[in-house]
């Protein structure tokens, strides 16, 4: 059991150096995206499925609340965490719809939506980016292996170099958690 473990976690750490190997460019600048657009006064809406939306709602407490920095509060919500609003969508209309239906309420053009899917073909997040794109909003994929649907659809897409779904969350966690240090310092940094 102790080797399973020790592989679990070299496994992990490989997946992510890999990931940054292939995106640390487009970190940094997605992080500058994401700055100007809070500069500007838009907001970042977050969205997925099972452990996705668990992330989705993660980071938006991270931005809303604080990561590093004792600073003002930044406009993000996660799409994933008001049950009424999911489950009066999914019976009223379709559960495809949950996403888009909350992002034609909230979203506004210059806002940032950021869709999180393993695979890269839940119809419901490949929705809610269509119906982002419709709303002038920049859209951003994290996903893993090659990408699925949701690869072609969006602006910015973060594709983990893993088929496996454990490998792929734990990475979008820290390209979550890197964007917001990133983020944080380029908004609240003292200058001298």
């Amino acid at each position: 059991m102790k080797e399973q473990a020790i592989h679990a976690f070299e496994a992990s750490a490989e997946v992510k150096r890999q990931f940054v190997r292939e995106y640390a460019d487009r970190i940094v600048q997605m992080a500058q995206v994401i700055t100007r657009a809070f500069r500007e006064g838009h907001k970042l809406l977050l969205f997925g499925n099972g452990g996705s939306s668990a992330d989705a709602s993660h980071l938006a407490a991270e931005f809303v609340g604080r990561y590093h920095r004792d600073r003002a509060p930044l406009p993000a919500l996660a799409l994933t965490t008001d049950m009424a609003a999911l489950t009066c969508i999914a019976n009223d209309y379709d559960y495809a719809e949950i996403f888009a239906r909350q992002l034609r309420a909230h979203g506004q053009k210059g806002d940032i939506a950021i869709a999180i899917s393993t695979s890269g073909n839940s119809p419901n997040v490949l929705k809610g980016v269509e119906a982002a794109r419709s709303l002038g909003l920049t859209t951003v994929g994290w996903t893993g292996g090659k990408g699925g649907k949701l690869a072609g659809l969006v602006d910015h897409c973060f594709m983990v170099p893993s088929t496996v779904t454990a490998r792929i969350q734990e990475c979008h966690m820290t390209l979550g958690h890197v964007l917001c240090e990133l983020i944080e310092e380029g908004l609240f940094a003292k200058t001298p």
